[in-house]
C-alpha cells in the first residue's frame, strides 16, 4: 500500500548506521560503539536523587495524567533555570513540557514551517533538524562556521531569501562541539530580527563545556522571536526517560501567535510522562556535583582522543569545546569515494563503528564523528584500531 511521500524525506545517520553494525555483528566480532551520545551506555549513571524521585513517584502512584502543558512545579523550576539563572523573559506559561528535545522539535517545526519554507542551519547540524524540516516541506539552507567556532555571518546573509523562515543554532554544537559566544549570538539575533525570522536555540549540552563559560541566548535574546529547546538527557544523564521542553521568550509579541497555538498540540498528544517530570524536577533542585564530575572525566577523555586522531596520518582534528564529540576531517585519497565508506570499511576492518560525516549535512562530508564517552581504557584501543587501520590504507 502507499505510503506518505514526505516519510521518505527522514533520515537520521547516527542510527541508521547500526543497520551495518547488525551486519557485521552477525560475524561474532566485537564492536566498539563510538556511534550514539547516551552518557548512560557508559560509565555516567542517572544521580541517585533523580532515581529516588522517579521511584519514590510510582511508589505513590504518581503515574496519571498531568497537565498536557507540563506538570506545574517543573514549568517553574524551568522558569528559575532559563529565566533567573540563564536570563530568558519567561513565565511558566511560556514553558512546554515534551517527552525529549526530540518532540520539542517536531512541536516547533509542524508549528512553523510550510510547503517550500527554508531553515538556515549551521554546517555541519544535527540530523533531526533537516528531517523535520523536510517532513514538513520544509527545505534546508546551510550557513557556514568559521575556523574559529563562529558563524560566518556574510554567508548566513547571503543564504536569507523570501523563502527562509528560521534560524538554528545547536550550542553547544552536534556534531563539531564548538560553543557560540555571547558577541556571535547576538549578531545571529540581530540578523534575524532584521529579517524576521524565527530563532530556534538547542542548548542541550548547556553544562557540558569545557575551557570557557558558557552563555546562554537568553542573555542577548531582549525581544527576539527565540525558541529555546532544552532537556535533561545529556547534562543529568537521563537519555532513556525522555524529559525535555520549549521556552517561548515572553518579550517577543512576534511570538503570540504561536504561543497560543502550540500548547494545541500538547493536548492532542495528551502529557508527557508524569513520574519523568517529578524526576526531572528533582533534576534542577537537587545537588548539581554530577555536572562537575562529569565535564572533568569528559575533559581528559576529550584531550585523549584529539591527541591521538591528530597523530594519525591523513586525519585533522579540532578540539571541541563541549558536548562530548569530535569531529576530524580525513583525506579521503582514492581509497574512498566518500565519508560514508570511510566509516563502513573502518567498521568492517576494525569493529570501531563511528558516523559519516556527511549525514550532518553537506559541511560535514569527507569527516566522521566520534563519541568519547568510554572509558580511557576503550578509547585508547579503539584509537589503536583506528591507526592501524589508517596505516595499511594510506
Amino acid at each position: 500500500m502507499k505510503i506518505s511521500e514526505r516519510l521518505g524525506r527522514v533520515e537520521y545517520a547516527i542510527r541508521d548506521i547500526i543497520l551495518h553494525a547488525r551486519e557485521y555483528q552477525k560475524t561474532g566480532k566485537k564492536i566498539i560503539y563510538l556511534n550514539i551520545g547516551d552518557p548512560v551506555a557508559f560509565d555516567f549513571k542517572t544521580p541517585t536523587h533523580i532515581k529516588n524521585a522517579l521511584i519514590d513517584a510510582l511508589t505513590h502512584d504518581n503515574d496519571y495524567y498531568t497537565d498536557s502543558e507540563g506538570w506545574p512545579e517543573l514549568r517553574q523550576s524551568i522558569v528559575e533555570k532559563e529565566s533567573k539563572k540563564k536570563g530568558l523573559a519567561l513565565t511558566p506559561e511560556d514553558v512546554l513540557v515534551t517527552n525529549g528535545v526530540s518532540e520539542g522539535l517536531d512541536m516547533v517545526m509542524g508549528s512553523i514551517i510550510e510547503d517550500n519554507d527554508e531553515i538556515l542551519l549551521p554546517g555541519p547540524y544535527y540530523p533531526p533538524y533537516a528531517s523535520y524540516a523536510k517532513f514538513y516541506g520544509g527545505n534546508i539552507n546551510e550557513f557556514k562556521i568559521l575556523d574559529d567556532g563562529t558563524p560566518d555571518l556574510d554567508d548566513l546573509r547571503s543564504k536569507i531569501n523570501r523563502k527562509s523562515k528560521a534560524i538554528c543554532l545547536i550550542n553547544p554544537n552536534n556534531p563539531t562541539g564548538e560553543v557560540f559566544d555571547l558577541k556571535s549570538l547576538k549578531s545571529v539575533i540581530d540578523i534575524a530580527s532584521e529579517n524576521n525570522l524565527y530563532i530556534i536555540c538547542d542548548e542541550i549540552y548547556d553544562g557540558i563545556v569545557f575551557d570557557s563559560g558558557f552563555y546562554g541566548i537568553g542573555k542577548v535574546a531582549k525581544d527576539a522571536p527565540v525558541v529555546l529547546l532544552n532537556g535533561f538527557s545529556k547534562t543529568y544523564s537521563m537519555t532513556g526517560l525522555r524529559c525535555g521542553y520549549i521556552c517561548i521568550n515572553n518579550d517577543s509579541r512576534q511570538l503570540d501567535s504561536l504561543r497560543r497555538n502550540i500548547f494545541k498540540l500538547a493536548r492532542v498528544r495528551i502529557a508527557s510522562n508524569f513520574p519523568v517530570q517529578i524526576a526531572a524536577n528533582a533534576a534542577l533542585n537537587g545537588p548539581q556535583d554530577h555536572i562537575n564530575e562529569m565535564v572533568q572525566k569528559l575533559r581528559k577523555r576529550r584531550d585523549l582522543v584529539s591527541k591521538r586522531l591528530n597523530e594519525f596520518n591523513g586525519v585533522h582534528c579540532k578540539k571541541p569545546k563541549g558536548a562530548f564529540y569530535v569531529f576530524p576531517e580525513i583525506d579521503l585519497s582514492s581509497k574512498w569515494k566518500t565519508d560514508l565508506e570511510f566509516v563502513i570499511d573502518m567498521l568492517n576492518s576494525t569493529g570501531v563503528l563511528t558516523v559519516h560525516g556527511s549525514g550532518f549535512g553537506n559541511d560535514g562530508s569527507k569527516h566522521f564523528r566520534i563519541v568519547y564517552l568510554p572509558e580511557e581504557n576503550m578509547l585508547e584501543e579503539a584509537m589503536d584500531k583506528i591507526d592501524l587501520f589508517l596505516k595499511r590504507a594510506l
